[in-house]
Order: structure tokens, then C-alpha cells, then sequence
């Protein structure tokens, strides 16, 4: 974890006050390179705060295997045929401005979520990026981030 979530986590509310939207970009974390578990994701929102949205976004071509899983570790999962970033992102910039949540997480390696973390950000909302082992790490997205680390693997 770099910079840990303690910092991220300063302020007046209590860590368990705070409200977190987590995103997930399934095609881009779920990957076999990354060997990246759905408990230690959902876990890392869990330490954020109170988890309000817990998403995952996946392709047409998701097995149901996969779709149950998600669902049994409290997942929403969002499904589409088109671009999963695309509807990812207008979710997680809609959830951003309407003032629900404290804390906006997205767990990606996918640049394309860099203006999303920033428009959050500059509607005071707090940004984590979760990246998928280092190998999955995306520069940009900890950039745009207030906080940012990285699940091992």
C-alpha cells in the first residue's frame, strides 16, 4: 500500500461514517495475470469506510460462474455488451456528483478512469485507485488519485 489509508481517512467523520462507492473494471483486474481475489478488493473498500456501491463491470462474454461468485461477495454486478469503461464510468462521474458518497474507489489499470477520479475530486469528493498487483499499475490513475495502492497478489 503506498501512502497507506490512514491519510486518506483524516477529517471530521469517523472512519466508519464515511460513505464508499467501489468500482470495479472487471476485464482489466480479473485477469490471470494478476491473481487478484474479489474478497481482498471488496476488503480494501471495507477499510475506506462504509461501502454504499460495490460494483463490478463485466463483458458479455462473463461466465456465470464468475457472475455468481461476485454476487455471493456482495457485488453488484453490472453486465453490458458495450463498452464496460464507458458504463463504468458514467456510473461512477454520476455517483460522484450527486453527493452520495465520501470516498470514490476504482479498482482498475485502465488510464481511461483518470478523468473520472479528477471530476470527483474537483466535486470534493476523496479518490482511491486499487491497481491489480504492480504489475497492473497504473501511473496516471495514482496520479489523479488522492490515495492509491496496489492489492497483492
Amino acid at each position: 500500500m503506498t501512502g497507506g489509508l490512514r491519510s486518506l481517512l483524516g477529517g471530521d467523520r469517523d472512519e466508519g461514517d464515511r460513505t464508499v462507492a467501489l468500482f470495479v473494471d472487471g476485464p482489466n483486474v480479473l485477469r490471470d495475470e494478476f491473481d487478484v481475489d474479489l474478497d481482498d478488493i471488496r476488503a480494501a473498500g471495507v477499510r475506506l469506510g462504509q461501502l454504499v456501491v460495490s460494483r463490478l463491470y463485466l463483458d458479455e462474454h462473463a461466465t456465470p460462474g464468475l457472475i455468481q461468485a461476485a454476487e455471493a461477495r456482495g457485488f453488484e454486478v453490472v453486465v453490458t455488451s458495450g463498452d464496460v469503461d464507458v458504463k463504468l464510468a458514467i456510473d461512477a462521474t454520476e455517483l460522484a456528483l450527486d453527493d452520495r458518497v465520501d470516498v470514490l474507489a476504482i479498482s482498475s489499470r485502465d488510464t481511461d478512469f483518470k478523468p473520472v477520479l479528477e471530476k470527483a475530486a474537483r466535486n470534493g469528493v476523496r479518490t482511491v485507485a486499487i491497481a491489480p498487483g504492480e504489475y497492473g499499475r497504473s501511473d496516471a490513475l495514482r496520479n489523479a488519485a488522492h490515495e492509491s495502492f496496489v492489492i497483492e497478489e
